[in-house]
């Protein structure tokens, strides 16, 4: 069974980060970690060995230009200008992507488009990171620190307990939205806390009563009351100036000749301005300003939706195209650093890509990094200590079905085709393909090439003068590209089976990777169970020293009583832990076991069933209970052909259903494919399935498209005990990977 892997959180993983690990380290490894490290300092101000605070601000399309700092005239945002006068500015700095959900996957990861798990902007279904997605608040809350996001998450699905929600990539704390399509709401009728949508009654039926930034504003603050005396690791990403350009006062801009959408825009830009003032106005008065570090940036580059003119604005500065293009206006974006006596003021030139973050939150915390990451730390830079390492290149990806007018025109109506750039030194390539396919052949691409250091708003197409070089950037994004990118591992990981019988011991297994570029000694795996649970270990459970890249694996036996209720989900935890170069540090890895529900009687669908466990990656399994007559759970009937099928299973790779036969059914049946309503949706949906029977495969089917219609299944299944149905992406689409299994039925011997 998938486990979920966390980095540990609370008040004793806060304090662990400083000091020793209780009951983990050994007492002279513990010691030595004080001596090293030093205690937890008093207070709220912290003393000079405390690791820093760390603070990002992530704006949602706020375009280069778009600060006073970057050029901006129209535009009041008088705060972020004193920052950028107090701090460092960064005027090469560069989102990975030129739409929100790459762009903030790679943030999080450190993985470029051409790596990351999440590549483009979903339609349909949400975009969602996985277990195998480390973020940088996993990284941080190794060391201790308290970790929250505050405003939008934009990865799916909408849904507590599940990989992609933020408690489980690292965020002890969350509030907020979501997915990326809940957050165009600036008056909703609920946010996030946690696992738990939070109403907002004075919002009900589409009233317009609280604001959602003002909210976010305030959790924000609290959340720096709360956790002053720790250090803390806050991503605050309010949902300004992204359209619509809600706002309860457009303020200053209110008497200007401007559209509505134009004062809201402009207004909602001076708010952002005033929410980082607040939040570092608050550090300041809880005394904290000198033991911060503020990150500001944005995730893409300017809109042009709901009515707003970027051009008014100026919104772009001297670059060329906004949101969507990868040209520099789409991925050049504001970057400001401050922290007095922490940050050098100044500014930089260095090309920074947010990839970097992940690598210098690490450096700035103390804590190890995973090695297999695009980003380099510019945590030197930042403290002016040496001169940081620069990238040979950085890559951008896109496939985007949205077009907006300027955008296209910037692209000469190519911006619904598939594109990507490279840049090397000041050389920039931009290539965009006519066809949907990333192997399309080189020869079938339109390239063109710009040199940014003599023209900065890459009007001069260079690729016909310059052959040689735009064949060298054109190889170097081939090279860019990998169709899946397996990670190395890191951090803690559970292994668990299928089921739990009460009163049979069951084998458990984890591992503690060491994923970073720098060994770690005193390493350490625990596991906890339930209360009455009987754990015992079949293996060593420590190692004295971890090598990069190398990991220590543990065994145990563990028994669940007797008289253990069936049809439960059982949780055990894995905590691993060791003495890294930069201070202790503590992983975990949570999952659940199930005990089975009784197993079938008589002949019976899946549908009507109680599974053992379910993965979707989209929302709920859908389960049609209704015969064909009604929707099948939350979705659509089951259809292959214009046929509706009695009784089934709706899914969305990557998926994964469980079942609990006993060894009582003989064959299972169904019919397997992309269904009539995903085939409407979109053409591009490519899957495969497998039938496993404990864990050995029963059938894989050949690739599912809409074109190819279901595949017929027929297998026996005499003796297994456990059936498992999975889906999984056929060719790296999976917003359009709805899958359906109608029929899905098992006979009983």
């Amino acid at each position: 069974m998938p486990s979920r892997r966390r980095f540990l959180a609370g008040s004793a993983a806060a304090t662990a980060g400083l000091g020793a690990l209780p009951g983990v380290l050994s007492p002279a490894v513990a010691a030595a970690a004080v001596r090293e490290t030093g205690p937890e300092p008093a207070g709220a101000g912290g003393a000079a060995d405390r690791p820093p605070n760390l603070v990002l601000v992530l704006a949602d399309d706020l375009g280069y230009g778009e600060l006073g700092a970057y050029g901006q005239r129209l535009i009041r945002t008088p705060r972020l200008d004193r920052l950028a006068a107090e701090g460092l500015r960064f005027t090469d700095s560069y989102s990975t992507a030129a739409v929100c959900a790459p762009s903030r996957c790679s943030l999080l990861t450190g993985l470029h488009t051409g790596h990351a798990t999440v590549r483009a902007n979903p339609s349909g279904a949400q975009g969602a990171l996985t277990a195998a997605d480390t973020t940088f608040a996993q990284v941080l809350r190794a060391r201790g620190y308290r970790t929250g996001l505050i405003g939008k998450w934009g990865f799916g699905p909408e849904a507590g307990g599940q990989d992609s929600h933020p408690n489980a990539r690292g965020f002890e704390e969350f509030y907020g939205y979501i997915d990326h399509g809940h957050a165009h709401q600036y008056y909703p009728e609920y946010l996030w806390r946690d696992g738990v949508k939070e109403p907002i009654p004075a919002n009900a039926g589409g009233a317009r009563a609280v604001y959602a930034p003002d909210l976010i504003r305030q959790r924000a603050l609290d959340f720096i009351d709360r956790h002053a005396a720790e250090p803390f690791l806050l991503l605050l990403t309010p949902t300004v100036p992204h359209a619509p350009s809600d706002i309860p006062d457009t303020g200053a801009y209110a008497g200007i000749g401007w559209s509505a959408a134009n004062k809201g825009h402009a207004a909602q830009v001076t708010l952002f301005d005033s929410l980082v003032g607040d939040v570092v106005d608050r550090l300041r008065a809880r005394g904290l300003d000198g033991s911060t570090v503020l990150l500001v940036t944005s995730d893409n580059g300017p809109h042009e939706e709901g009515g707003v003119n970027p051009d008014l604005f100026d919104a772009n500065g001297p670059l060329r195209g906004y949101k969507r293009n990868l040209y520099e206006g789409g991925v050049r974006v504001p970057l400001i650093a401050w922290g007095p006596g922490r940050v050098r003021p100044g500014t930089s030139d260095r090309p920074t890509s947010l990839t970097d973050l992940l690598p210098t939150l690490a450096e700035l915390g103390g804590a190890p990094a995973p090695s297999d990451v695009d980003g380099l730390s510019v945590a030197p830079l930042l403290t002016g200590a040496a001169a940081p390492a620069r990238h040979d290149h950085l890559y951008w990806f896109r496939d985007e079905s949205g077009v907006t007018a300027r955008a296209n025109a910037q692209d000469r109506q190519r911006a619904g085709w598939l594109a990507e750039a490279l840049r090397k030194e000041n050389y920039k390539a931009v290539r965009f393909a006519p066809v949907r396919d990333h192997a399309l052949p080189d020869a079938r691409w339109q390239v063109e090439l710009y040199d940014l250091a003599a023209d900065p708003g890459e009007t001069r197409d260079l690729a016909a003068d310059r052959p040689s070089k735009t064949d060298e950037l054109v190889a170097l994004m081939r090279s860019s590209w990998r169709d899946s990118y397996p990670r190395t591992p890191f951090g803690a990981a559970l292994a668990l089976p299928p089921l739990a019988v009460p009163g049979q011991p069951f084998a458990v297994t984890a591992t503690l990777a060491n994923g970073s570029s720098r060994p770690w000694d005193a390493a350490a795996l625990t596991l906890r169970a339930p209360a009455g649970w009987t754990v015992t270990p079949a293996s060593a459970t420590t190692a004295d020293r971890l090598a990069a890249g190398a990991r220590l694996t543990a065994a145990w036996q563990v028994t669940a009583p007797a008289g253990t209720a069936p049809g439960g989900a059982w949780p055990l935890t894995a905590e691993g832990a060791a003495l890294a170069p930069g201070g202790p540090v503590r992983y975990a890895a949570d999952g659940t076991v199930p005990t089975p529900p009784p197993a079938p009687t008589a002949d019976a669908y899946l549908s009507d069933l109680a599974w053992i466990s379910a993965v979707n990656g989209w929302g709920p399994v859908e389960r049609d209970a209704s015969n064909g007559k009604n929707a099948a759970g939350d979705g659509t009937p089951i259809a292959f052909g214009g046929t509706v099928y009695a009784k089934g299973l709706g899914t969305h790779a990557y998926s994964e259903v469980a079942y609990h036969l006993g060894g009582a059914a003989r064959r299972f049946t169904a019919l397997v494919g992309i269904d009539d309503f995903s085939a409407r949706q979109s053409a591009l949906g490519a899957t495969r399935a497998t039938v496993y029977g404990d864990d050995r495969p029963l059938l894989t089917t050949p690739t599912l498209t809409a074109a190819t219609g279901p595949v017929p299944v027929d297998v026996d299944v005499r003796g297994v005990r456990v059936l498992r149905l999975v889906v999984e992406d056929a060719n790296s689409r999976t917003s359009f990977d709805h899958t359906s299994w109608a029929l899905a039925r098992v006979t009983v011997a």
